[in-house]
């Protein structure tokens, strides 16, 4: 359930090119409700529907706490489209909607190796990252060697062990890199 509402940022760019400003007032405006309804659900208010997503969707580790993931999420794919031109911000929210959805995915479905000092990690979910990525990158530029860098650079990040920041760690970096890349070629 949780990574299947994360793969709903993937329509971000595709508003955004209809209407940036419209989009982004929705974001921002679903980040805060989502947030107020935290909070009351932490109250014991539950908000109907939004609470129980919530609660169904969480990781064991947020139980009983402020589930902070879709707050990240609605900031990441913000920031990816207020700092980046749109060909760099829609890779940048792809790489999140999809590259972090597929590693989290195969990393439990496949799993094997755990890669050292990563939170547990796996290799599986970092090569499916990689992979995801470069077929996204590809799609939207249509060169291998931008698409290969900007796969690689997304991979890293998301290998690093930043919890629920990888939702804003992943579409800086990688929007970032991806705007540099399209700027020199």
């Amino acid at each position: 359930i949780r990574k299947s509402l994360h793969l709903l940022i993937s329509l971000v760019p595709l508003f955004a090119a209809t209407n940036k400003e419209l989009t982004m007032l929705l974001l921002a405006s679903g980040t805060l409700f989502y947030a107020y309804a935290e909070q009351l659900r932490l109250m014991g208010s539950p908000v109907f529907i939004i609470s129980s997503l919530t609660v169904s969707a969480s990781r064991y580790r947020d139980r009983g706490r402020f589930v902070l993931g879709p707050v990240t999420l609605g900031i990441g794919a913000m920031l990816a489209l207020l700092l980046y031109p749109a060909p760099a911000a829609a890779i940048a929210i792809y790489a999140l909607a999809f590259g972090d959805s597929v590693a989290s995915l195969m990393g439990k479905l496949i799993g094997g190796l755990r890669i050292p000092f990563t939170a547990g990690k796996t290799a599986a979910g970092s090569l499916s990252c990689f992979l995801v990525v470069l077929w996204v990158t590809f799609r939207v530029t249509g060169s291998a060697e931008l698409s290969f860098v900007i796969a690689i650079t997304t991979t890293l990040l998301e290998v690093l062990p930043s919890g629920d920041l990888d939702n804003l760690l992943l579409p800086v970096g990688t929007g970032m890199v991806a705007t540099y890349l399209l700027i020199i070629n």
